[in-house]
């Protein structure tokens, strides 16, 4: 397990926009391995190249619970997205301790390609195309604070904090 150092705002790497993958070997799947490691180990569901200081268009996402739903993009671009839209609360592991109220569409499709290089679609709807919205972004340079429609304050983190741990509390008594 290789855990990168996460650039934080301020670093000039999250302002570019990064070139495309054009190799698919050993060198890229241990990027794309030490970006999942690195995303797991601070708790995110998502995490792009440029976050990490690699300039390539390559993203990991798992928004899954259990940490096995991990989805790798390379080359990733949105062809399709929905009118219907959703209004959330969105942080980086960037920007820690940080979050903001984002509008983004509740669907996505998005074209990419895999690990080896073959091309794919995927949709995603709610957490998933906010993700994949989120993510994407950081590849043109853009960060969900130039897209929030406000900031949210330190209480309100902490309330929807312990809001989102008392559903997951609720949700493994439920399990059980």
């Amino acid at each position: 397990m290789a855990i990168r150092k996460i650039v934080k705002l301020g670093d000039e790497s999250l302002r570019k926009t990064c070139k495309p993958q054009e190799t698919f070997s050993l060198r890229l799947w241990t990027l794309l391995k030490d970006m999942a490691d690195t995303m797991y180990q601070a708790e995110g569901v998502g995490l792009a190249a440029p976050q990490v200081g690699i300039l390539r268009r390559c993203v990991v996402i798992d928004i899954s619970e259990d940490r096995s739903g991990l989805i790798e993009l390379i080359n990733p671009e949105i062809i399709d997205r929905s009118e219907e839209t959703q209004c959330g609360r969105e942080g980086c592991l960037s920007l820690p301790g940080r979050a903001g109220i984002v509008t983004r569409p509740m669907r996505v499709t998005v074209r990419a390609q895999d690990r080896h290089g073959k091309t794919f679609e995927l949709t995603g709807e709610g957490l998933l195309a906010r993700a994949i919205c989120h993510e994407l972004d950081h590849l043109d340079g853009v960060l969900y604070i130039d897209e929030m429609d406000r900031e949210m304050t330190p209480e309100e983190i902490e309330a929807d904090n312990q809001r989102q741990q008392r559903l997951a509390e609720e949700r493994k008594k439920s399990g059980e």
